[in-house]
C-alpha cells in the first residue's frame, strides 16, 4: 500500500511538472506579443509598466505599435485568467496588429470597431459559441501634432495634469480628483460601456476623443486588476478613488512610483488571493 501511494505521488509530480513546463513555455509565447522595454523607452523615456500576472500567463496585456510618427498604445484585459485568458489575449493582440499595421487604421474608435469585428469572426469559426473578448484603453499619439486620441472599451484613461491646464468643465466633473494642495488633478476620459467582442445588446461604434497635451502631463492607462483587488482589514476592494490618490500624492520619479505601487498592492492584498 505504501509503494502504491509513493507511485501515485511520483505520477502526480511528473504530470504537474509537465503541465508547469508547458505553461512556462506558453508564457514565452505570450511575452512575444508584449512590447519590449527598449521599444517603450525609445518612444516614452519617462515611463513605467507594472505587470503582475495572477498566474504564469495572463489575460491582461499591454500593447504598442509605431508607424512613422504615430504610436499606438494600449492596456487590455481579456476574458478569463491563466491559460484561457492568455489565449484570448493573443487573438486580441493579433487583431489590433491587423487593424493598424495591415489595414492602416489610425482613428482609435475605428481601430476598436475593426478589432471587434476580427475577434468575433475568429471565435465564430468553431462549432462552440464563444463570447470572449477584451476591455481596453487605446491611445494614438501623433508626435508631430503632439495630440492624443483615445477610445476605450470599459477601460477609462486617466491624465495627471497641472491645475492651470484643467478646464472649468473638468473642474466640475465629479470624476476629476485633486491633490491635497490643489496643484494637480486627475482627469478621467470615460470609455464606452461595451467590450471588444460579442455583446448582449446593440454593438455601437466606439467613440474617439481628441485630447490636447500639455507639458507635465502624465498618462495613466490600466486594467481593473489593482482597483478590484480585495484586501485591507475588511477584505474589501481597493476601489478607484484611492487608486487615483496613489498617483496624485507621489512626487517621485516614475521608476520609484512603480516600486511603491507594487508595494502598496502587496500590502493591501496581504494573505488574500490575487484577484
Amino acid at each position: 500500500q505504501k509503494n502504491e501511494v509513493e507511485l501515485q505521488k511520483e505520477i502526480l509530480e511528473e504530470r504537474n511538472k509537465e503541465i508547469t513546463d508547458s505553461i512556462n513555455y506558453a508564457r514565452r509565447l505570450q511575452d512575444a506579443i508584449l512590447p519590449s522595454r527598449e521599444s517603450i523607452d525609445h518612444k516614452f523615456p519617462n515611463n513605467f509598466v507594472l505587470y503582475l500576472p495572477k498566474d504564469i500567463v495572463a489575460g491582461d496585456f499591454y500593447w504598442m505599435e509605431s508607424i512613422g510618427d504615430t504610436t499606438f498604445l494600449a492596456a487590455a484585459d481579456c476574458t478569463g485568467h491563466g491559460v484561457p485568458g492568455a489565449m484570448v489575449s493573443v487573438v486580441c493582440a493579433n487583431a489590433l496588429n491587423k487593424a493598424t499595421v495591415e489595414l492602416g487604421l489610425t482613428d482609435p474608435g475605428k481601430i476598436l470597431d475593426k478589432t471587434r469585428e476580427l475577434v468575433i469572426q475568429h471565435f465564430d469559426k468553431g462549432e462552440q459559441e464563444v463570447k470572449d473578448g477584451m476591455d481596453i484603453a487605446l491611445c494614438v499619439w501623433d508626435k508631430n501634432k503632439n495630440t492624443l486620441e483615445y477610445a476605450g472599451a470599459n477601460n477609462s484613461l486617466y491624465i495627471l495634469r497641472n491645475i492651470e491646464h484643467i478646464t472649468s468643465d473638468q473642474k466640475n466633473d465629479r470624476k476629476t480628483q485633486f491633490d491635497k494642495k490643489e496643484e494637480k488633478a486627475i482627469v478621467e476620459y470615460k470609455a464606452d460601456k461595451q467590450p471588444v467582442g460579442a455583446y448582449i445588446g446593440d454593438l455601437l461604434p466606439f467613440t474617439s476623443k481628441t485630447i490636447p497635451l500639455f507639458e507635465g502631463d502624465t498618462l495613466i492607462s490600466f486594467t481593473d486588476g489593482f482597483p478590484d483587488q480585495f484586501g485591507g482589514v475588511k477584505g474589501k476592494k481597493f476601489k478607484y478613488r484611492p487608486f487615483k490618490e496613489l498617483f496624485l500624492n507621489h512626487n517621485d520619479s516614475l521608476t520609484n512610483q512603480c516600486k511603491k505601487l507594487e508595494n502598496q498592492f502587496e500590502q493591501w492584498r496581504g494573505d488574500m488571493e490575487q484577484t
